[in-house]
């Protein structure tokens, strides 16, 4: 994916996000790398058509971040976020450590919402990994 932190370019989200951390902070759109704009926005478009009317009641619109230079939580490397090529969603309910018997992406209902993300080709951390439930990235582990 080349340098960090480079080669962004801008995903207009197809539905309306909220800053987790501050819920009356709207997002439109987001910095993405821009190898992985195109797949974002189809899982995405398709999350959005999925879930239509139960994205807020199911916390899909929480947007925990993309692009953000910085190393791994407790490590010496560098996070996927720093390319742009990791979203985390919803991270009061999907913290780092929770596994499948806690975080709320683990749930049934958020299976086609995995399926769209693993039909372009990304990766869920909880999917695979059974913790870091928020966090979806482009890059295989």
């Amino acid at each position: 994916y080349g340098t960090i932190g480079k080669n962004q370019t801008t995903l207009i989200l197809p539905y309306e996000m909220k800053l987790a951390w501050d819920t009356n902070n709207i997002i439109r759109k987001i910095s993405i790398h821009e190898k992985v704009h195109d797949s974002a926005k189809s899982a995405l478009t398709e999350i959005s058509e999925i879930y239509s009317d139960r994205i807020p009641e199911l916390g899909l619109d929480m947007f925990g971040g993309c692009l953000n230079v910085r190393k791994m939580r407790g490590g010496s490397d560098w996070s996927m976020h720093s390319w742009g090529i990791a979203i985390d969603f919803d991270p009061e309910n999907n913290q780092l450590r929770w596994g499948n018997d806690k975080a709320r992406l683990a749930g049934e209902e958020y299976i086609p919402f995995w399926e769209a993300w693993e039909k372009q080709g990304w990766t869920s951390l909880g999917r695979q990994c059974n913790y870091d439930y928020m966090h979806v990235q482009a890059a295989g582990l």
